[in-house]
């Protein structure tokens, strides 16, 4: 038979006093601020690139929106046999117009919003003699511009 006694069965702790000795487990500060560095220094060289990513998913988003427009303006023209003047602009494709307007032809007024918070505009006629044409100034909300700038047109 084994008989144990107190001395066996004594459980191995290590008292706050005893840890100080430099075999404490943990990060330093200064390893801390060294990741942190670290960390920061990685980020400003993605960040550039994720918002370039982000201006250009913009542009694209604005040039599919433009088109998808631009074909509610002709299914428009299909029911009542004439564009939207100018005056009436794109709220003539969410309200009705006449007694042949089968609209609305887009979904929600909120999509006759650019990805950049501004209202898409409508002129008719429009540039180089076509019928009408649906625009976005850009980020910027002025004519012209380069980049995240640039209008977008369905012509």
């Amino acid at each position: 038979m084994l008989v144990t006694t107190m001395q066996d069965r004594r459980v191995s702790r290590k008292s706050p006093e005893a840890t100080r000795d430099g075999s404490q487990s943990g990060f330093s500060l200064v390893e801390l601020l060294v990741v942190l560095a670290i960390i920061g220094m990685i980020a400003t060289m993605v960040t550039p690139q994720v918002l370039g990513y982000l201006g250009r998913a913009k542009g694209e988003t604005a040039r599919i929106q433009v088109k998808n427009i631009a074909q509610a303006v002709e299914l428009y023209y299909l029911d009542l046999g004439a564009y939207p003047t100018t005056q009436q602009g794109l709220q003539a494709l969410v309200q009705p117009t006449g007694a042949a307007w089968r609209g609305p032809y887009v979904r929600d007024a909120r999509g006759l919003t650019d990805p950049w918070g501004h209202a898409y505009l409508y002129r008719a006629p429009g540039t180089g003699g076509t019928p009408f044409e649906v625009y976005s100034l850009g980020a910027d909300g002025k004519a012209g511009g380069g980049g995240d700038q640039a209008d977008v047109a369905s012509n």
